[in-house]
Formats: C-alpha cells, structure tokens, sequence
C-alpha cells in the first residue's frame, strides 16, 4: 500500500470526526492497486493514478466525501458516484457499515478509473 507520511500527518492535524471513516475509504482505494498514490493536493488528501483520480472534500463533517475529477467518464453501475456535473462525481459514505457494504462498489470504481487511463496511455 503506498501510504504518502504527508497524508498521515495531514489527518492527524486535521483531527476530523470521521478520521476512522476516511482511513478505511483510504486503504480500500490504496489496496486496489499498487500503482495507486496519494499526495496533498488542493489542501486535500488526493488520489492519483496516470493524474488526479479524488480528493476528499474536507469540510463534510457527518459524512466522508471523495470527490471524483472526471467521474463522469467511469462508468458506474452500482450507483455509488452521485451527481450530475459536466466533469465531477462524488461517493458519499456515513458509517464504517456503509463502506464495508460498498467497498466492491468503491473498488469497481477505482478499477474503472484506471482502466480508462490506461487505455489513454
């Protein structure tokens, strides 16, 4: 898993109320591939992956909110991205439960991204 130091070190100054939350979604998307990195970008944990893949919108404080740059293009079938923007889809996950329900779903995702990055080249 390619944990970035400076992601750890942001969530613990950032002391927010979903930090548990936010670390399962964080090794969900960093087990999926090892090619998969995280930075700090736009004052956010940021996931790349051949460029930005998603941020965390940290100001949500009831729910994790990651937020997918171009989740418009992945193809979605289980519904986990919400939104109707020209460019950006968002997954919202409320509890431990909810992402441990959706983790195939979130992984699907992330396998998605890659996949139509790799095939940009």
């Amino acid at each position: 898993m390619n944990k970035n130091p400076k992601v750890d070190e942001y969530l613990v100054k950032k002391a927010h109320p979903m930090t548990t939350e936010i670390e399962r979604v964080r090794e969900i998307i960093l087990n999926t591939h090892p090619g998969i990195e995280e930075t700090i970008k736009w004052s956010s944990p940021t996931f790349m992956y051949k460029g930005n893949m998603a941020s965390y919108f940290m100001n949500a404080k009831k729910h994790v909110s990651l937020m997918f740059h171009k989740g418009a293009l992945i193809n979605d079938e289980s519904g986990l991205l919400q939104g109707d923007g020209k460019e950006g889809r968002t997954a919202k996950f409320s509890t431990l439960d909810e992402i441990e329900n959706r983790k195939s779903d979130l992984e699907q995702v992330v396998k998605e991204w890659m996949r139509l990055m790799d095939e940009d080249g």
